[in-house]
């Protein structure tokens, strides 16, 4: 019997200097795909994707438009290589469930290569105005997480599986809340390398100006099942996507719950797309017993194609 499968995109974090690369040399659906990145935005995203420097890349408005056109060029490639396969649902972490909506038909490629670069536009003024910062908790369940966030008066960003809370919010305070975690029995708590306050209300001015923005874009029910990162619940109608799309910049992204809720309906196989191992690694955390791999360039695209032929 064939297993359901789910589709699962990277974000903010997974990227790294070549991505995409060899996909574009191997598979036309990639190389388009890329070409048409660069002509939409009207500048050289690729290569910024495929030869850095990673300071560059990793500047949101930058990194987030990549990431976008690697995780659906991940994709397309596989497609190329293993035909048309069935989708039981999608999931992406913070941006990547935009990469996730492309994927669903919620909007065309371009619509949503723009909505991208537009939110990473909106987050890098937030992060230049503000002062913030954000930590991972590591071996602390979220009730005590969120009882020292609240606490210090910082938010709880990311529920990214058991005993990995991330807490977002101004830098000081976020330092302060490091500095009392033991106290509340939290294993290690480390100060991320990023460039602010995400999923936090330091990104107030973007979730305005990004609920502008996605007013305007026409939205279809997709057609395949996309769990929120804000709600852990699948999404249909237009209203509620434009939404949730607009509160995740603000809000708690509840990975753990989308994970859940993927394994609620059945799915069987996890492919993730466009990160080499991130979001493999955090559902393995979840559940040992989970099928899950990653196709983040050609070798690894051919091995995933394998993988749908064996258990389908």
């Amino acid at each position: 019997m064939a297993k359901k499968i789910a589709l699962l995109f990277a974000g903010q974090g997974a990227q790294v200097v070549g991505m995409g690369c060899d996909l574009a040399e191997q598979f036309p659906a990639a190389a388009d795909l890329f070409r048409r990145a660069d002509e939409i935005l009207g500048r050289k995203l690729s290569e910024i994707a495929w030869n850095g420097p990673i300071e560059e890349l990793t500047k949101t408005s930058n990194c987030q438009p990549a990431l976008y056109v690697h995780g659906l060029a991940c994709l397309a490639a596989l497609r190329e290589v293993a035909g048309e396969f069935p989708i039981e649902g999608a999931a992406g972490l913070s941006l990547g469930e935009i990469t996730a909506h492309a994927a669903a038909g919620t909007f065309d490629f371009a619509t949503g290569l723009k909505l991208v670069q537009r939110r990473g536009e909106l987050m890098d003024e937030a992060c230049a105005a503000t002062y913030g910062a954000m930590a991972a908790m590591i071996g602390a369940d979220e009730s005590t997480v969120r009882l020292l966030a609240a606490d210090e008066d910082v938010d709880v960003a990311n529920i990214n599986g058991p005993g990995q809370i991330v807490i977002s919010g101004e830098l000081a305070k976020v330092e302060a809340a490091i500095g009392v975690a033991k106290e509340y029995g939290i294993r290690r708590a480390t100060l991320l390398n990023v460039a602010g306050a995400y999923h936090s209300r330091l990104m107030e001015s973007a979730y305005v100006k990004l609920g502008e923005t996605l007013a305007e874009i026409p939205m279809q029910t997709p057609r395949f099942a996309v769990i929120s990162n804000v709600t852990g619940e699948e999404v249909t109608t237009p209203d509620e996507i434009r939404r949730t799309l607009q509160d995740q910049v603000t809000a708690t992204v509840r990975w753990l719950d989308c994970m859940e809720r993927l394994l609620e309906r059945g799915c069987e196989l996890f492919i993730e797309l466009g990160s080499a191992g991130v979001l493999a690694g955090l559902l393995k955390r979840t559940r040992k017993d989970v099928d899950v791999v990653s196709a983040s360039n050609a070798e690894s695209v051919r091995n995933c194609a394998e993988r749908i032929r064996a258990t389908n």
